[in-house]
Formats: C-alpha cells, structure tokens, sequence
C-alpha cells in the first residue's frame, strides 16, 4: 500500500522540466512530447565517457534513455546535460518467487527506497519501472492476481515516495494479463519482427492500457541473426509504425553492442545501434526520425448541439480553437436554450451558431448535420474539451479503412470536486464497444463520428431519442445497413462526469429511460431483464488486468509463448489519487449499489409492456471450478545453467504424467493429482526448479513415490 509513514519531502524534485501524462500522451512545459528512447547499459567495464556519450544519444533523435540499475550520479549529471531524461529500472528479486515467507517482497520495498533516496530527486530522472518481465510460470506459481496486486503496491510505494515521477510495470506478451491498474502508464517489451503483426498487438496495447499512454519499453533486433541492413529496416518500420498508432513512446533496445547481463558480457548477440568499437550501424540515422503523414485530410464539420450549457460551452469552444488540423469547422446548434447559452456562443465568432426550437438532442443532431459542409461529421458534448490532434487520428482511421463511423475513448479530467471523482469511476458511463482491437459496435455520441453520405444513408439520428440513447440507435442502425464502425486509440477527448451525485443518479434515470425506448426499436438486442446483448466487450476506460473473473490462455503446460487472456468483467476506473479516502470508498460503494436499481427502475417504468413481449434466453449452464484440496507437497531441485522447467515437464511426462488443457492453472495431471512447476533464478547463472503437488489426501504415499521415480533423474 501507499507509504503513508513518509511525506512528499522525502524525495525532493529539482527540475522544472517534469514529464507528465496528458490523456493518452505526454506533455512537458504545456508541450505535448514523443518519447523516444534507447536503453542504455549495463556496459562491461571500462564504462564509457557518459558526457559524450549521451550527447551522441541526443544527436540521434532520443530524448530518453532506459537503465536497468540504480544510476550513478555521474550519468545521471551527464544525462541533464545532454537534455535527455532517465528511466530508471529497480534492482530487487522479480525474477524470484518473490511472495510468500521469504521476505524478497518486504526487502524489495525498502531497497526501492533507499534507491529513490539516492537519485529520485534529480532533474534528469522522468519515471522508474518497479519491474520488468515478471515471468508467466512465477506469476501461476505465486497466483496471478496476487502478483498483479504485490506490483500495484509497489507502485503505490513510490508514487507516496517521489510522486513527482511517472512510474510504471515493463511487461511484455507472454504475461500480459499482470497490467498494473495504477502505473501513469502502459509498458510493453514487444518483439515482434512482421510489421502487421506489430501494428495488431500496438492497437490491442491501446485497449489493455485503457486511458493511460503506451509505451513500448523494448523492441530490438540482433544484427548477428539478421545482419545490420536487416536489423536497420524492422527499425525503421517498427519506429514509423509505433508513431502512427499513436503510441506515446517507443525504446530501442540497445544503444550499445557492449552490453552485460548477470555480471558477465554478452557476445552472443549484437542488438546495439552501435557496435562494441562504436562505430555507428546503418539503423542509427533511421531511428530517430519523425514520421510525416502521407494521406489526405478531408473538411470535418465539429458539431455540438447544447440546452442550457452556458457554464460548459465555453472550455469546450476553446479547445476546439486550438485544433492541430488544417480544414475543419464548428457548428453550434443551440436547442432552445434560456440561460445565456446563444449570447456566450455569439461571441465566438469562427463558430457558425444555429438556434432552434427545443425538440431533443436527436433533433439538434440532425439540424447540424444538414448545416455541415465537410466530408466528415464529428459529434462532441457540450461538457467535453477535445484533444489537439483528435481529428488528425480520426482522419488516419478514415484514410486507412472503410468505416462508416469512427471514434475514440472518453477520458474524464481530473475531477473538481468528490464527488464528481466518485462518478468519473462509477458504472454506467459512456463507454465503447469493441468487437476487435478495431472494430466497434458501439460509439458515445460525445465522440462519434461519421462519414456525411453515411449519415444521409441512414437517416441521420431519430427524434424519439430526445436525451439519450440516440447514439446507441444510430450505431445499431448503421451496421444493420451494412456499414462499420471503427476506432483509433490515440483520438480522444476530455469528457467531464456529472458533478454531483444526485446528478449522476438522475442521468442514469435518463439512461434508463432510453434504454425502454431501444427495447421497443430493437427488441432483439435485449434480455427479458432489460440488459442489452452486445456482440462486443464493454470497455470502461480501466486498465485491463487478470482478476478473479479472468480466463487466461496458458497453453498446455503453461508453455504457450502468448498467453492471451479474457475478462468476464470490465474493472472500473480507479479513483484519482487526490480524492482517495474512506469516505470517497462509501460514497462509490453507493453508487455502485443504486445505480443498476435506478437504471433498472426506470428501463422497467417506461419499457415493462416491451419487456414481456421478448423472448426468453435458454438457461445458461453456470459450471465453477471445484475448490483444490488435499495433500500438496512443494520440492526444490537447486540447479545450475539454464531453463529447466520444460526438462522436469518431460521427465514427469515420461512416467505417466499428462498436459492439462490450455486453460488450466496446473501444468500436468494424474489420475486426480496436479502438478505444477516454476523455474527461478536465485543467483549469478544459479537456477533452481520448484515443483508443487497436489493429491488427494488417500493418494499422499503414492505421490511421494511418483514424486521420486520422477525427479530422481533431474
């Protein structure tokens, strides 16, 4: 948990050029930032000039660099001197069984401590990784919930420790499942060497980080396997393509052929950008290029229809002053309102303003629709601030595919008050709804897009939706016509929640009541109970990691090289940590509690004749796993050199033993008895195997002696 015993002033920043999150991105000094990274180190001695080093560094278009250890302050001077900030890894045990009574965990947490007592208050040093690659065999043996939590702890440690710094989990595909809910950001070693492959897993990373920033952590290629040339085009494109999904910083891993691992120096590959003579090799002056979009930007019409939104309108037009986009315009239609609405938009005289009479949101869509001259119809809310460079990303997805419609998350601000933190993570928010990594089902209409024949083509929206619910209708509509919908991560905008929670109870009384309406138009696409059936994965803008509600692909034997995984529950987004307390946790406990009543309450009030008209779902068959007890049994093989896990896997196949399914949290089974098996690295080039088993409490005699036929020839 936090370090409540231990103030702010622990660790004191001193510089003034903080890197800080900005949505989906960076900024720094109110500028947005692209951060491109190199790893840099361990080296073999003799260590290298940091001070000339480091300029090179900055000379190759990297404004960061990526350390395993805790830095010395020599580097860490050099690096300031030479503008590149410092990512600094955490020296503790990860690699280890590192939970249960061997204290590595509560020794870890002192450790980064004294560490951040040592470095995390200078300038150069942006943000800390509290771990890299926590591996899939650690994380069954250990439980995968539990290491998910023991890295959120460690997370919370630091941010109470040096909060000034960004800090985030490097994580990689084979557990990706262990995405901590509360890093500043996502961070992912990815090596993947076709480049649809890469761009596919980078718009997947977009939906496992939820609203945070993605950052590939690592991504390299050996130029002894592949030969220089070769290594400097899957650069190149691995570069390009990472800035063009929107990502918000990719790291090249390595600087430097001269590298060590475990105390020793690896010549058995070259994954640098320069050799061990440093001499540069032909990926050097490719990395760190920026990429220049090459498709066109067509007219897109921004269009907010608003009733009494005179305290909202306002930062919502500003923000649309600042757009990065050469060709757009903004149409204001205002339905009916009586607080000064029409009077504060006047003054904004680049917007087109279109009063009419109050007849509903749907109705006001449409009027802005057939005022609209652009090429692409983007819908935003009154309460909502968009981001810069939010039309451009609409515009690549639009260049790239034949959607119909596209879209980006929603992202809440930082709250202005409790309870509005306690309803930005409550349920029953504005969310999309992804069929794929790029398709979706659903879009909210507080950043829908659409192309304008499409819009024609369907009808535009229907006036029965006055409130809500008519972005819901219009997605349905246009896919039942045959057209998609697609999506793009890195395009989003501020959205703000309600303020109060009397206000948030009343919105989803509204909810519901449009939900009433949609049983009528699509009865299809309800239960009896009133829920909606959606093809796709509702996403709330969380993180996604394993939990108790978590189907995870290991493969047989846990040997599966991507170790895909499902959530049967979406978690909620967490509280920002300035409002984190425990009257904030009752107050959310309660709207989690009322919300589904109040929704629930008024979808029956205004839809109980259309309920009872729907067909009934068959009975779902609801299988839980039986509870594993018996006699368990842990052994230690200590070995040395290399990845015994799949040696002991094999030696126990050999007498009987056999793979588990793919989804199963043991390796191998017998009869009524489970096994399973994790390596572990416990010191330099030191490795040892611990195998657990369980059996029934009549089978324990009989497992000892399996037990030894089976391992007595590791």
């Amino acid at each position: 948990m936090c370090a409540s015993g231990f103030s702010v002033e622990l660790v004191q920043a001193t510089g003034v050029k903080r890197i800080e999150v900005d949505g989906k991105f960076f900024r720094c000094e109110g500028a947005r930032v692209y951060l491109r990274s190199v790893t840099y180190g361990p080296f073999p001695e003799p260590q290298p000039n940091h001070g000339a080093e480091l300029l090179r560094v900055r000379s190759a278009g990297f404004n960061a660099i990526r350390i395993y250890q805790s830095p010395s302050v020599a580097l860490l001077d050099a690096a300031e001197a030479a503008g590149v900030w410092v990512f600094v890894g955490f020296s503790w045990s990860w690699e280890r069984v590192f939970l249960g009574a061997n204290q590595i965990f509560e020794q870890a947490k002192l450790d980064i401590r004294q560490e951040l007592m040592s470095w995390g208050g200078h300038p150069a040093v942006a943000g800390c990784y509290i771990a890299n690659e926590v591996k899939p065999d650690l994380a069954r043996w250990m439980g995968v919930e539990e290491v998910r939590l023991a890295l959120e702890e460690l997370i919370d440690w630091v941010k109470g420790l040096a909060p000034h710094l960004l800090v985030a989990y490097a994580s990689y595909p084979s557990s990706e499942y262990l995405e901590p809910g509360n890093a500043d950001f996502t961070a992912m070693n990815v090596y993947l060497e076709r480049p649809e492959d890469y761009m596919s897993y980078l718009r997947r990373l977009h939906h496992l980080a939820g609203d945070r920033p993605v950052v590939i952590s690592e991504f390299g290629v050996d130029s002894l396997s592949h030969g220089e040339m070769e290594q400097s085009r899957i650069l190149e494109w691995a570069a390009r393509i990472t800035q063009q999904e929107g990502l918000a910083g990719w790291t090249c891993f390595a600087w430097s052929d001269r590298w060590q691992n475990g105390g020793r120096s690896v010549q058995d590959w070259a994954f640098g950008l320069i050799n061990n003579e440093g001499a540069a090799k032909p990926a050097l002056e490719l990395v760190g290029r920026d990429w220049k979009p090459d498709f066109l930007l067509p007219k897109i019409s921004v269009i907010i229809c608003v009733y009494n939104g005179v305290d909202r309108i306002g930062h919502a037009l500003e923000s649309l002053r600042v757009l990065n986009y050469p060709d757009y315009e903004v149409i204001v239609v205002d339905d009916g309102s009586t607080d000064g609405t029409l009077e504060l938009v006047s003054e904004y005289s680049e917007v087109r303003l279109i009063a009419s009479e109050h007849a509903g949101l749907s109705v006001a869509r449409n009027v802005g629709a057939a005022a609209a001259t652009g090429a692409i119809l983007s819908y935003t809310d009154d309460d909502c601030t968009v981001d810069p460079d939010y039309l451009f990303w609409l515009s690549k997805a639009y260049a790239e595919n034949d959607w119909g419609a596209c879209g980006g998350p929603n992202i809440p601000p930082v709250a202005e008050s409790e309870d509005e933190a306690v309803v930005a993570s409550a349920p029953g928010a504005p969310s999309h709804v992804m069929i794929d990594d790029v398709e979706a089902e659903h879009i909210p209409g507080c950043h829908l897009s659409v192309r304008a024949e499409v819009f024609a083509a369907i009808g535009g929206f229907r006036a029965q939706y006055r409130v809500a619910g008519d972005d819901v209708d219009f997605c349905w509509r246009l896919r039942d016509a045959g057209y998609k919908i697609g999506f793009h991560g890195a395009s989003f905008v501020w959205h703000r929640r309600r303020a109060t929670l009397m206000g948030y109870f009343r919105q989803q009384w509204g909810y519901g009541k449009a939900e009433a309406l949609l049983m009528r138009d699509h009865p299809e696409r309800f239960s009896r109970s009133g829920g909606a059936r959606w093809e796709g994965c509702v996403y709330t803008g969380a993180a996604k990691g394993g939990g108790s509600g978590t189907v995870i692909y290991h493969g047989p034997s846990g040997l599966a090289g991507y170790q895909i995984f499902w959530n049967y529950m979406m978690p909620q987004r967490r509280v920002h940590p300035l409002f984190i307390s425990a009257r904030v946790s009752l107050k959310l406990t309660l709207a989690n509690l009322v919300q589904p009543l109040v929704r629930g309450a008024a979808r029956w009030k205004y839809g109980r004749k259309t309920a009872r008209s729907l067909p009934r779902r068959l009975a779902e068959k609801s299988t839980r796993a039986k509870r594993e007890k018996g006699f368990v049994l842990e052994v230690t093989l200590p070995l040395r050199e290399g990845e015994y896990r799949p040696v002991v896997l094999s030696l126990l196949a050999s007498e009987g033993w056999l793979c588990t399914g793919a989804f199963e949290a043991w390796d191998l089974m017998k009869g009524d008895s489970l096994v399973l098996i994790v390596s572990e690295l416990i010191g330099q080039n030191q490795w040892c195997v611990r195998v657990r088993f369980l059996a029934p409490l009549c089978d324990h005699h009989e497992l000892e002696v399996t037990l030894l036929r089976g391992l007595d020839r590791v």
